[in-house]
């Protein structure tokens, strides 16, 4: 059986990738790890990366990287995913890449070596980040056309566990004690929807917010304090890669024998303290877009509906 540890980074397409690496860097407070000809890592403090950024024609998230734990490398990984039908390819860096069932990308990686004081807690290891900076890259969000067979993947592919259920609108996925590192919302199609950066509490939260905003950035949703999973969460939309990034803090741990929940699809259970989000959060397309940035549904301008 697979066994995952982490979430160990996400992959973005973007369109210049010396523009890009400056934004990320400049907005969030991220840091240039190493750069070549084809890529740029970016780190949130003292992790290798967390972000891959490469330049292509469609932008967006390319690839979520998962790091193996130590009782499993690669060649049983390998054999795991092959055993049950999923075709992998080497990744050139000793770790292998295969695909979801909506054709999202996936990477993994070995386990890394952690000694000496790599291995205490993130405020007691020497600083690697700057100030203001995110703890770390926390979990995944895609939207989906078929939601309990991606539920299945997920959990006999990659060995993940459901925590809880959106009744049958979402699902959300653990590998450890932290409510969920992924999360599956149904809306009838595929995209990937938002990476979420994990900051310390509201205040760090609140800065990192006004930075953004004096960046030109807006929220699509939020603040929000989500019934599932307890967090407190804020989406600020990336027009440039074509998804979210997801702000939290105070995300809800289960203990190992959690069994999972099932929470009514109300308001409730999406945003304790006020409204479900707009339908623009769910989209992409410039309509969508022009209705966040200038605030349309909120001044009864409704939302048009999807073009095919």
């Amino acid at each position: 059986m697979i066994r995952v540890a982490y979430i160990d980074h996400v992959g973005l397409t973007v369109r210049d990738l010396h523009e890009a690496a400056g934004r990320w860097s400049a907005e969030f407070g991220l840091v240039e790890r190493s750069r070549d000809g084809d890529a740029v890592r970016l780190a949130c403090d003292d992790e290798p990366f967390c972000l891959e950024l490469t330049a292509g024609e469609h932008t967006g998230i390319e690839h979520v990287a998962w790091e193996l734990h130590p009782s499993c490398d690669i060649a049983a990984a390998r054999s795991h995913l092959e055993g049950i039908g999923v075709a992998t390819e080497n990744d050139g860096d000793g770790g292998l890449y295969f695909r979801d069932l909506d054709e999202n990308r996936i990477q993994l990686l070995p386990a890394r070596q952690r000694e000496g004081a790599a291995r205490y807690v993130q405020h007691a290891r020497p600083a690697a980040g700057v100030p203001g900076a995110p703890r770390k890259l926390g979990h995944v969000n895609f939207l989906t056309g078929q939601l309990e067979e991606q539920t299945r993947f997920y959990c006999d592919v990659l060995g993940m566990k459901v925590s809880d259920r959106l009744d049958e609108a979402g699902v959300w996925l653990r590998i450890g004690s932290e409510h969920h590192v992924m999360a599956l919302v149904d809306m009838g199609h595929a995209h990937p929807h938002h990476l979420a950066f994990e900051y310390v509490d509201f205040g760090h939260k609140i800065a990192a917010l006004d930075h953004l905003a004096r960046h030109g950035r807006w929220l699509g949703w939020g603040p929000v304090r989500h019934g599932i999973a307890g967090n407190m969460a804020s989406y600020v939309r990336i027009v440039e890669e074509e998804c979210f990034v997801e702000l939290f803090c105070d995300m809800e741990h289960v203990p190992e024998d959690h069994e999972p929940r099932v929470y009514p699809d109300d308001r409730y259970s999406s945003n304790t303290w006020g409204p479900l989000p707009p339908r623009s959060y769910f989209r992409f397309d410039k309509a969508a877009i022009e209705s966040e940035r200038e605030s349309l549904e909120t001044r009864g301008v409704p939302l048009p509906p999807l073009e095919n």
